[in-house]
């Protein structure tokens, strides 16, 4: 792929759609667009990259090994989302690891100080990108909320209905259908719960009417039913 190529690919994202020739050049993005299979790691237990990624395609599990042994998911990060080093701190990753997910990935990568340098000459690329980071913000504190004061139940119901709005659902259509790239597992890890609680939960709720997961889509069957669950939870 040539350097128009890598760089169209960039801008068909809102967050970069108003980059000009030299701020790309600045990034120096071309030079670091980055395939990797899946099970790959992109890293593994860094305390000093200082790199931000951004995903064009496919998806990336991000979490961390305890004393255990123990793999915890921290999130799931997909087409269009940022990760690495976020918060534009050096050197605070703590053990996070990045590591492809169902299937092959497609990134570019870029140094945080020449980002930092964009963000300053291009005040709207910061407001953008602000909200991006309050958004994955307010979705980790939404997690350790559920975790610390909702059952199980409650969690399920949250998580699919919560992962439907981040996928595009408005509330205007009776039900909603999207891609499914979570196992069980993954859900239970995200929402702090054991795999066998959740398949269990999943079944109960399918059985409901509520929702309908094969292995390739997430149908939510009854969309309003399903908020006013969430809300009154």
């Amino acid at each position: 792929m040539n350097r128009d190529d890598k760089m169209l690919l960039l801008r068909n994202y809102d967050l970069w759609c108003h980059l000009d020739d030299r701020e790309y050049e600045e990034l120096n993005v071309a030079h670091h667009f980055i395939e990797a299979k899946k099970g790959d790691y992109i890293y593994f237990d860094s305390h000093h990259l200082n790199k931000l990624y951004f995903v064009k395609d496919g998806y990336i599990k991000i979490g961390y090994v305890d004393e255990a042994g123990n793999e915890i998911i921290k999130e799931i990060i997909k087409q269009g989302e940022i990760f690495g080093q976020f918060s534009l701190e050096r050197n605070n990753l703590n053990g996070e690891f990045a590591r492809a997910y169902k299937g092959n990935v497609s990134l570019c990568a870029f140094n945080i100080d020449d980002f930092e340098k964009l963000l300053k000459s291009r005040p709207e690329l910061a407001v953008k990108y602000s909200k991006q980071m309050g958004e994955k913000l307010r979705r980790a504190e939404f997690r350790l909320i559920n975790m610390l004061n909702k059952d199980v139940r409650s969690r399920v119901l949250a998580f699919f209905y919560h992962l439907a709005v981040m996928d595009g659902y408005d509330g205007s259509s009776p039900s909603y259908t999207m891609s499914n790239f979570l196992t069980h597992d993954d859900i239970a890890k995200l929402i702090g719960s054991a795999r066998q609680t959740v398949t269990t939960m999943i079944n109960q709720l399918e059985g409901e009417g509520l929702l309908k997961i094969s292995r390739k889509k997430i149908i939510i069957t009854d969309a309003a039913k399903l908020k006013q669950l969430v809300v009154v939870t």
